[in-house]
């Protein structure tokens, strides 16, 4: 028996003494993960220059032979770079990740680490990309062979595929996408949902004051209800303009069933638009990218809930207001449209902008009379990159140029900057939330002003509705 464990010992020492003359030590080291600086073949351009070209071939394809900017609903124009001459590179940072599975087989690249000015999206048939492009990671793509295109709206580069833009095959993504050893911080582009541009799509972006709608907060999951496919979408809400935005999110998205939060605050997210291409959306990496860290919603208040102590709604014209101009002879004009009511503010004139400067001024209001004064709106307007719409108040004015009385504003812009409609052609109007007039104190005045003199749109505002409410 003691022979038989002597010899299992000598087998069990020589099994050792085999295993590890077959190994190298180092071949248990930590893999070198370190990425080198890549030696590109050619020259870079930026993603601007990339869109330029596209905006070329639109051109063209349409018998003009003038500079024209890029139009983001061409999706039939394609740009393809040619394979002969000098390799061309595109450079960028990775601004997305499919880490949390919101996003598959694309890339989205901007064109700087902070205040961007250009995307673009790459389509690769590969899947997971977040490993070798996490976010920051600045890249290059060879341009030699792929084609540019409008698709779905946004700035999109890959091969072409028919009459589309298809995905850089998984065994040539080497060969066309370069990461570089610099991985930079983004910093997100501050922007509002009432200025979402065409030419902001495909940029990392932050949204402050914001929230999703009351209907769908804590109560709907991301993108795992019953009647979600593909891209589920929900309501934003901001706070400041009342403005919506289309929150979307990939059925298979690793979050899909959590439920949205129930607050309000910011949210980091890339700026896209839905797949016919016709409306904005925005797209999380994750929902760490959300912070609503803010209990209190900004939910539209019941007008229920207050004493309506004052009411306009020009039906009889401007009768017992005042309109003064300090500049320009177009002022604010009392208009009916199909039994709807209202005073106008517009400098539109075919061709050009009218200078002019008008004030609509209410009768005085006993301000010592009650408590908790809020001021209410119904406007419409149109074509509201303009200068908005301003209010002011006033203890001395009594008759006359206001220029020459003390006034305060009140209100702020984005309150009063309601988004584009077209409520003058459909009368419907938007409300403005509450506008404090609490520490007004004696008798006042309320002044509307309509200024188009810095304006490079002739902005046309329609004022259905004036309210001061109380609480009740």
């Amino acid at each position: 028996m003691k022979t038989l464990k002597i010899n299992k010992l000598i087998l069990l020492l020589i099994g050792l003494v085999a295993f590890n003359s077959c190994v190298e030590d180092d071949d248990f080291s930590i893999p070198n993960t370190s990425v080198v600086e890549p030696v590109l073949t050619g020259g870079t351009i930026e993603i601007s220059s990339v869109a330029g070209d596209l905006a070329q071939q639109q051109s063209a394809d349409d018998g003009i032979f003038t500079p024209q900017p890029l139009d983001y609903s061409n999706d039939d124009s394609i740009y393809t770079f040619p394979t002969d001459g000098d390799d061309v590179f595109v450079q960028g940072y990775v601004i997305s990740s499919d880490e949390g599975g919101n996003y598959f087989e694309e890339i989205i690249l901007q064109n700087t680490p902070e205040n961007p000015t250009h995307g673009i999206r790459v389509l690769v048939d590969v899947n997971p990309l977040f490993v070798r492009y996490d976010v920051g990671r600045k890249v290059y793509v060879k341009l030699n062979g792929l084609s540019v295109a409008i698709s779905n709206g946004v700035l999109t580069l890959g091969p072409i595929d028919g009459e589309r833009i298809g995905k850089i095959p998984a065994s040539l993504e080497n060969d066309f996408i370069f990461r570089s050893a610099e991985v930079a911080t983004i910093v997100p582009l501050p922007l509002a949902i009432a200025d979402f541009t065409e030419e902001q799509t495909n940029l990392m972006i932050e949204l402050t004051n914001i929230q999703f709608n009351r209907d769908e907060a804590d109560i709907l999951s991301y993108a795992s209800e019953p009647g979600d496919q593909f891209d589920a979408e929900r309501t934003l809400e901001s706070c400041a303009s009342g403005a919506n935005a289309i929150f979307a999110t990939s059925t298979f998205a690793d979050f899909k069933g959590l439920t949205l939060p129930s607050g309000s605050g910011s949210m980091v997210a890339v700026l896209q638009r839905t797949f016919f291409g016709d409306d904005y959306y925005v797209v999380v990496n994750s929902p760490e990218d959300i912070n609503f860290n803010n209990v209190e919603r900004c939910d539209p208040f019941d007008i229920n809930d207050f004493n309506i102590v004052y009411q306009e709604d020009f039906n009889d014209g401007f009768d017992g207001w005042t309109v003064e101009n300090t500049s320009g002879t177009r002022e604010w004009d009392a208009r009916d449209f199909g039994g709807e009511f209202y005073a106008r503010g517009s400098a539109f004139q075919s061709g050009s902008i009218l200078q002019m400067t008008s004030w609509l001024i209410s009768p005085s209001f006993d301000f010592d009379a009650q408590s908790g004064e809020q001021l209410v709106l119904e406007i419409a307007d149109a074509f509201s990159n303009g200068e908005p719409l301003k209010a002011y108040y006033s203890n001395d004015y009594t008759s006359g140029d206001p220029s020459a009385a003390t006034w305060v504003e009140i209100g702020t812009e984005e309150i009063l900057a309601l988004p584009d409609n077209t409520g003058f052609f459909n009368n419907e109007y938007d409300q403005t939330g509450l506008i404090d007039l609490s520490g007004v104190t004696g008798s006042a005045k309320i002044a509307f002003v309509y200024d188009s003199n810095n304006a490079t749109v002739s902005t046309t505002i329609d004022l259905s509705d004036v309210k001061i409410l109380t609480p009740l």
